[in-house]
């Protein structure tokens, strides 16, 4: 099984000559993020990456976390101490305000180090990344008390986050929560009520874990309307922080899954000697409204798994195909590694390219976060939101499904060898098939989009996106006659076309019939990511083709945009066949 290398250049690359670092370094907020503050903590991310969690990859596979007879859960051989020594570095913190002990650096910045974890062991950084959304949360809609005894203290990884929605019967729905609230004269609440499949719900690598939990209050309305957001910690803490007895809220079992074997997949029993003591956070019957603060944070890094799990299938299906031998090469007719025969260097070209466009879609995506939040002007701040809002469903949904049909390409490289459990490309597709599940699934990422980023607002996020799109297309063309950008640019201008008639389709048809909706929202979800992907892709293209762009760099981008035109944005008219030929809802 090959190393993780972590893919610094190609990130670099995005950061600094597609997207533009002085894209979020001119907030007064980043002013201080340099291009040489980047490099070092690129660099010194990927050692972290590369030398101490990606070699506990195969490790947790094989062991697993453990539920233990006395209650406990263990986590595999190693990882106590990569925590540790996460937390010494600081990593948790590195996007969260420095007011609350982070670093204060760009969200474009923590995507970029969070994709080298989930690359170098997804197990291990799902950990993290349930944290930082229970960050977000606190910050966005915590009470200055709440903020100031939890924040700090998560944002150091000194305790772990973690988000308790989901119950036996309610998954995607919500409104089924039947965990309860009752508030008690101290202020606080007693909760009762079960949840599973609860990430790192339980695990011995710090001394509290901060759960937030969805649950209804007494008399609280039917339907989402009556849930309500609680902090619900696994131990119970004094004002100052101090470590008090155990909460009501017990282990009961771990989930015996396909992938991610390391991650403990919780189902927590609150309640059971008569209520865990709970706080609410913010108002009661706004708990799902905040929650989603959380769950977008989420989406968007795990549509970086996707990419993630994408790169390192693809590295360890390159280092094979290079050196395993089998057949002959046509032209010396010598015997040669399968990297020389056409159908591998198809696949593997198309984890490469696949992987880049997916990539800089993540990385858009939060840099729009990261002017969200940040630019003075009010209406700006809301048009980079929704602009944010529009793409983030397309990362998770398209990019967790690259993830599992390049760790499928990857097994298939490999051959027989890659269905045997000890050459490891069998564990990244097991691995990456719980993204397109888990927080919200991709049919639900697909009916996010079209129904409240694009039937909502009337295509208007998604038009103003395509007329920058079209003005890209529009310069390249002025200025630059090199074949490559002028067949990239006419594709991408005809994919373009296609997605303003698809557009059209979906505003005409689903005004006729809501139901509509169900039947296009996948093909057309996928269409949208393949041309805005294609916008960065060109982007990438053009800034490859500069002078200073090194040698060998700029010949394997330059490749891999080349393919991404003439064989994966072609997809997208295939796609935009489905949306025109379906002409009613579809039945099973």
């Amino acid at each position: 099984m090959s190393d993780f290398t972590p893919p610094i250049s190609d990130i670099r690359f995005l950061i600094h000559d597609v997207i533009g670092l002085d894209t979020v370094s001119m907030l007064p907020a980043y002013a201080e993020t340099t291009p040489d503050l980047v490099d070092a903590i690129l660099k010194e991310a990927g050692k972290f990456a590369g030398s101490v969690i990606a070699p506990l990859n195969r490790i947790g596979d094989q062991e697993g976390a453990k539920l233990q007879p006395d209650g406990t859960v263990r986590t595999p051989t190693g990882w106590t101490e990569a925590y540790a020594q996460f937390c010494e570095g600081g990593w948790q913190g590195i996007s969260a305000p420095e007011s609350e002990g982070g670093m204060g650096l760009p969200m474009l910045l923590g995507a970029a180090v969070a994709e080298m974890w989930q690359a170098a062991n997804m197990a291990f950084a799902l950990c993290p990344m349930l944290t930082s959304g229970a960050i977000e949360a606190l910050i966005a809609h915590g009470s200055d008390q709440q903020r100031e005894l939890y924040l700090s203290r998560m944002i150091s990884g000194e305790w772990t986050g973690t988000m308790n929605l989901t119950e036996p019967q309610a998954g995607s729905d919500l409104s089924k929560v039947r965990s309860t609230a009752v508030p008690q004269d101290d202020g606080t609440y007693k909760i009762s009520g079960q949840k599973i499949f609860i990430t790192y719900g339980d695990h011995e690598m710090t001394e509290n874990i901060v759960h937030l939990l969805l649950a209804r209050t007494p008399n609280a309305p039917a339907g989402v309307k009556g849930i309500s957001l609680f902090i619900v910690p696994k131990h119970l803490v004094s004002d100052s922080g101090e470590i008090g007895a155990r909460n009501d809220v017990t282990c009961v079992s771990l989930e015996h899954k396909l992938g991610i074997h390391a991650s403990p997949t919780a189902v927590l029993q609150f309640g059971d000697k008569g209520g865990a003591t709970g706080y609410l956070v913010g108002e009661e019957g706004k708990g799902l409204a905040y929650m989603f603060t959380m769950m977008n944070n989420a989406r968007l890094a795990v549509g970086q798994q996707g990419v993630a799990i994408s790169e390192r299938a693809y590295q360890q299906a390159l280092d094979y195909a290079n050196t395993r031998k089998q057949g002959r090469d046509a032209k010396t007719g010598e015997e040669a590694p399968i990297a020389v025969h056409g159908d591998v260097q198809r696949m593997l070209m198309r984890m490469r390219s696949s992987t880049d466009a997916a990539r800089a879609l993540s990385f858009y995506a939060a840099t729009q976060l990261d002017l969200a939040h940040h630019l003075s002007d009010a209406s700006e701040r809301a048009t980079a939101q929704a602009r944010a809002d529009l793409l983030i469903p397309l990362v998770k949904g398209w990019s967790t499904d690259l993830g599992v049909d390049n760790a499928s390409l990857g097994v298939q490289v490999h051959g027989g060898m890659g269905f045997i459990e000890e050459t490891g490309a069998a564990q990244h597709l097991r691995d990456a098939r719980i993204a397109p599940i888990y927080e919200g699934t991709n049919g639900i990422q697909a009916l996010d989009f079209i129904g409240r980023k694009v039937l909502r607002d009337q295509a208007h996020a998604l038009n103003a996106l395509l007329a920058d799109i079209k003005e890209t297309i529009r310069d390249v063309q002025a200025g630059d006659d090199t074949s490559d950008l002028a067949q990239a640019s006419g594709e991408l201008d005809h994919a373009i076309t296609d997605i303003e008639t698809s557009t059209a389709i979906v505003l005409e048809r689903c005004a006729a019939d809501a139901d509509m909706a169900q039947a296009l929202a996948t093909p057309y979800l996928r269409q949208a990511a393949l041309c805005i992907s294609g916008w960065l892709m060109l982007r990438a293209l053009h800034a490859a083709n500069r002078a200073e762009t090194p040698g060998d760099f700029r010949i394997s981008k330059t490749k891999s945009c080349r393919f991404f035109f003439t064989q994966l944005l072609p997809e997208a008219a295939f796609m935009a066949a489905q949306v025109r030929n379906c002409t009613a809802p579809q039945m099973h």
